[in-house]
């Protein structure tokens, strides 16, 4: 029997795609034979991967997962709204959320983790799964939030089953008190991040770039008016302090009552509400625009 090399496997997962695992077995069952292994893959579906990783993926799900102090939220895309109601696919991604829970948010780390019961990394489960249900998937981002003393809180919007959805979001809050009071607080700011999309923690957080773009408009806006430079740097100012209030949490109006600020919700509880993520399926991908009139002219050969 031929040896079954590491070089061997790279080059058969190089030309088909296919996870590790299954290049090995495919050169096992072949002998080592490159080309038999490659149908014995296309045969068995492993070997389509690779061809539709071009694909725009933007569909798919969001999962959050918890422990005491911690927790983890993870956007796993799929080509088609269909794949989220698959059930393999829902718990791909949950268990994504596990390991991102277990090892953190670097993806590549995620990614080279073993998936449980299969004798794959997660790296080779995605790509098994891309040959089984037939469209591009990829892990796109994860994020993990702890704190020393407290609670990081999970919010699901529209779940389509615990822990899985559209829009997911962590908020990790700091401090003393009644772990139930503290989530069920957290729970809130939840909800109040998937309404209000804060961009920043605090004002120190917010994106200088986009802070100077928004100063200039605003300056150019105030110009327009006819005031003079004083008066025009007042006015920025004021409006500057209207858009603190519009992208940073800390300063936004608490959506629960619609009149406190964020801020004064977590120093009345008595906490410190020191990070957030908020995961919005797909949110900046850019989807293409499908022209259904020329795909049948072209189907039709006209």
């Amino acid at each position: 029997m031929a040896a079954i090399t590491a070089a061997l496997v790279k080059d058969l997962r190089d030309k088909t795609g296919a996870g590790m695992m299954d290049c090995k077995k495919a050169l096992i069952d072949t002998d080592g034979d490159v080309e038999q292994a490659i149908d014995w893959l296309r045969k068995k579906g492993l070997a389509a991967a690779a061809k539709k990783s071009g694909r725009v993926a933007a569909e798919g799900l969001v999962a959050v997962a918890s422990a005491p102090g911690k927790a983890a939220v993870v956007e796993v895309n799929a080509e088609t709204d269909f794949v989220s109601r698959n059930e393999t696919f829902q718990a791909f991604v949950q268990q994504v959320a596990k390991t991102a829970l277990d090892v953190g948010d670097d993806i590549a780390t995620i990614s080279a983790q073993p998936y449980p019961g299969t004798g794959r990394t997660v790296a080779e489960e995605l790509t098994h799964l891309v040959a089984t249900i037939g469209e591009n998937m990829n892990i796109r981002r994860a994020k993990v939030l702890t704190v020393s003393q407290g609670v990081v809180a999970t919010y699901m919007h529209a779940a389509v089953k615990p822990g899985l959805g559209k829009i997911g979001v962590l908020a990790a809050l700091e401090g003393p008190g009644e772990l139930a009071v503290l989530e069920t607080l957290g729970r809130q700011v939840g909800m109040h991040v998937a309404a209000a999309r804060p961009e920043a923690l605090d004002i120190d957080f917010v994106d200088a770039a986009a802070l100077e773009r928004e100063k200039a408009v605003l300056t150019e806006q105030a110009r327009a008016s006819g005031k003079p430079e004083n008066i025009i740097e007042k006015m920025v100012e004021g409006r500057i302090r209207k858009y603190y209030e519009e992208v940073v949490l800390l300063e936004q109006v608490w959506v629960h009552d619609g009149e406190t600020r964020v801020k004064a919700v977590a120093k009345k509880a008595g906490v410190a509400l020191t990070g957030f993520a908020r995961f919005q399926l797909g949110d900046g991908i850019e989807k293409p625009k499908e022209d259904f009139a020329a795909e049948v002219a072209a189907t039709a050969g006209v």
